[in-house]
């Protein structure tokens, strides 16, 4: 229904009520003082209404209808019809300024992943971006996403370019709202990392349903949203409200050791650092702010000791033999993909990043 409605045709000028008055009157062979005198309103006002400069009030709609015998609803209608598309035609005016700020967007991008309705005018994109935003106007977008008290304006990602980047965390929330969360538990978070850590053996049709069961229920979101082109972006962790966290993930980098280490990183920063902060991982990460980065430092750790043990990966280490079948018994011995151990290996530069990477599974976006 909302689609018929977006395709009706919406004018490019606005007709006063008072037209329609006039035709009325002249139907009827009704002059205007006689309106006046029958109605008990000053021929000033009925004047007005019809030159477009006073507006039919609910009262004098009433008074139409019992002298000119139309009902007072067609009166209101016309009025509200016309003071909304006054108000249309101005905001598309406004609007038409800003086209400028438009071209910053991957609108294009936007649009083919459906995140947008496609539009040709200027001015329906600009509505579009709005809506996908959910604010009234661009200076409302400045003053949420640009702002200096904006929690996003520190990462990587967003300085590199905050209008993808905007647009990447906007489509994680709303994702995010079709998820039905109980209230945060960290008992039953921590008590989900233990199930999902074995669902890094699974393919994609297995572990994302599981995911996106266990997680909600001590109360995490989970999302996949794919990266838009400039932002480099791992993930994201923040909290939609005090009871509801959301880990947002785009799959940057493919294979399953990216995706898991990205994962329990961002379940890190859930459970050890304040439901204030925000956090957006991204290629070159390490230029951010002395205390974010010991935050991170956190989250990897948190990340490395959750999928692989401290104490078995230093005897593993230690042993220094890292043939594909040897990381295939100590993964199994741990019970995760073997992907997980080779990207740790290549991690710490114990074996070149050109060996072992047939373990590894690449996933990818369905289109």
């Amino acid at each position: 229904m909302a689609e018929i409605k977006d395709r009706l045709f919406q004018p490019n000028y606005a007709v006063p009520p008072g037209e329609t008055l006039r035709e009325t009157l002249e139907f009827l062979g009704m002059t205007q003082a006689q309106l006046a005198e029958r109605a008990g309103r000053p021929k000033k006002t009925i004047n007005e209404i019809i030159s477009g400069k006073a507006a039919i009030t609910a009262e004098t709609a009433l008074q139409f209808e019992r002298v000119l015998g139309v009902p007072s609803s067609f009166w209101s209608n016309l009025e509200r019809n016309y003071q909304e598309t006054l108000a249309r035609l101005k905001d598309e005016k406004q609007l038409s300024s800003h086209k400028e700020w438009l071209k910053k967007f991957p609108i294009a991008t936007l649009m083919k992943l459906g995140w947008l309705p496609k539009e040709e005018s200027p001015v329906k994109k600009l509505k579009a971006i709005l809506n996908f935003f959910g604010v009234a106007g661009v200076e409302e977008w400045v003053r949420i996403w640009e702002s200096p008290q904006t929690a996003y304006r520190g990462s990587v990602a967003f300085q590199r370019n905050p209008y993808a980047a905007a647009a990447w965390l906007r489509q994680g929330e709303i994702e995010a709202q079709k998820y039905e969360c109980k209230s945060y538990n960290a008992n039953s978070f921590r008590a989900s990392l233990n199930e999902i850590r074995a669902l890094t053996l699974e393919p994609p049709d297995v572990f994302e349903p599981k995911i996106k069961k266990l997680c909600p229920d001590a109360g995490v979101a989970v999302v996949f949203v794919p990266e838009l082109p400039g932002t480099h972006v791992y993930g994201a962790t923040r909290w939609l409200k005090s009871a509801k966290a959301l880990i947002q993930l785009s799959l940057r980098g493919k294979s399953d050791d990216h995706l898991w280490f990205t994962f329990f990183h961002e379940a890190g920063h859930i459970l050890l650092h304040g439901k204030r902060d925000v956090f957006i991982e991204a290629k070159d990460r390490r230029r951010g702010r002395t205390t974010t980065m010991e935050k991170e430092r956190g989250a990897d750790q948190f990340a490395q000791d959750s999928l692989i043990p401290s104490d078995e990966y230093q005897v593993f280490k230690q042993n220094g033999r890292f043939s594909l079948s040897a990381i295939r018994k100590f993964a199994s011995k741990l019970g995760v993909a073997p992907g997980i151990v080779v990207g740790r290996l290549q991690h710490d530069k114990l074996i070149p990043f050109s060996q072992g990477n047939s373990l590894k599974r690449q996933f990818c976006f369905s289109e």
